[in-house]
């Protein structure tokens, strides 16, 4: 039986052929970036390659690359470490911003700072999932240490108004921290023109391997107060022996998605296009969560009405490999709090079905897994949707 095709891309993406070969290339050279030695210079020059090759893609420069083991550990040093340094360094401001929308690693770590006497409010999103700009606007205040929005949404694929948002922050004195795990290595990110002063940056989701991302920290910028200790790595925010071999494999991913932006996008807006369509002309009811707001190119996030998700993604499995909510908290019972944010009930929160078509899908995967995508939904209805006939 032929492999599943892969469309699961806001979960993980395919490692790229050249990060994997970048990564076996290095493995073939052992050696401690911080050991004075031949062996260690090398694997020091693939580190310096590395965080170069990882801030030319979001427009910095390579002093503000911390690299950490993933996007959430990049958001955690980014939520709790900003909120350490303002307790350290005298700094008043104990209120934290965040959307509703944003990954549990950055809504669970600023909750756990309200013993440390921080208080967190949650800007709402409207129908589409999309920040209330109005809303955020009116929360944050001379009070607000740090406002965290991210660039896209892991469910849904929503862009959000982050330089707008970055505006009002620092109008108010505020920090922004921006979650772009989602977006970086697929779409244009600059981080001079969203104006912001911490990013976190995953390497899995642009064609990378898993267990290695970093956090873009601004030159002018406070600096994080690192959360783990043991050694002065990384400007000693974030201690700890570098995965030579991992970031090795980063900056490939990273050097390959600054020379094929415009092409994967082109290529991933095609393929999510023919799939709508496909869909559309098999007969399927079913609509788009995000409505006619911008998402990533490539992402499909709809309600499909009448019929369950999980069943649909159940029945699809031996065809296609696709997800319901969000792969970080799968197994809860209860809808996304994403879905739940957007005003959906649970019964409509359960319809919703999210795909990626990604740098390595083709056209041909796109038509063949539409009316298998049919038929499972389909499938999922009772006879009184009136769509029986076609199972």
């Amino acid at each position: 039986m032929d492999e599943p095709v892969y469309l699961d891309g806001f979960a993980t993406t395919p490692l790229a052929p050249e990060a994997r070969d970048a990564m076996i290339a290095a493995s073939s050279h052992p050696g401690n970036p911080g050991s004075p030695h031949y062996a260690g210079a090398r694997a020091s020059a693939m580190l310096d390659q590395a965080r170069q090759d990882v801030a030319a893609l979001i427009g910095a420069d390579a002093s503000e690359i911390v690299f950490t083991s993933g996007a959430t550990e990049a958001d955690n040093l980014a939520v709790r470490g900003i909120a350490m340094w303002a307790l350290q360094s005298g700094n008043s401001r104990r209120k934290i911003v965040v959307s509703a929308i944003e990954h549990k690693a950055v809504l669970e770590a600023a909750e756990s700072l309200g013993t440390a006497g921080f208080s967190v409010l949650h800007a709402p999103v409207n129908a589409a999932g999309i920040v209330d700009i109005a809303a955020i606007e009116a929360m944050i205040d001379a009070e607000t240490l740090l406002v965290s929005i991210m660039l896209a949404n892991n469910e849904t694929g929503a862009l959000q108004p982050v330089g707008e948002v970055a505006a009002m922050a620092h109008q108010s004195g505020a920090l922004l921290h921006c979650d772009a795990a989602q977006a970086v290595g697929k779409i244009p990110v600059d981080v001079d023109d969203l104006d912001i002063d911490y990013m976190s940056i995953s390497a899995h989701k642009m064609y990378g391997p898993m267990g290695v991302g970093a956090l873009y920290v601004a030159s002018g910028a406070p600096k994080p107060a690192a959360l783990t200790f043991g050694g002065g790595q990384e400007s000693s925010i974030r201690p700890g022996t570098e995965p030579t071999y991992l970031l090795a494999g980063f900056g490939a991913a990273a050097r390959l998605a600054q020379k094929r932006l415009q092409e994967d996008m082109a290529h991933s807006l095609k393929l999510a296009d023919a799939f709508r369509t496909g869909l559309a002309d098999e007969g399927l009811n079913f609509s788009c969560t995000t409505r006619d707001r911008a998402v990533l190119p490539g992402a499909v996030s709809i309600m499909v009405h009448g019929a369950e998700g999980d069943g649909i993604v159940s029945s699809l499995s031996p065809f296609a490999s696709v997800s319901t909510g969000s792969a970080c908290t799968s197994g809860q019972v209860m809808p996304s709090h994403v879905l739940t944010a957007m005003g959906f009930s649970q019964v409509t929160a359960n319809s919703v079905v999210r795909l990626y078509f990604g740098r390595y899908n083709t056209i041909a995967d796109a038509l063949q897994v539409i009316p298998a995508f049919a038929k499972a939904a389909f499938r999922q209805r009772t006879p009184l949707d009136g769509s029986a006939s076609r199972m």
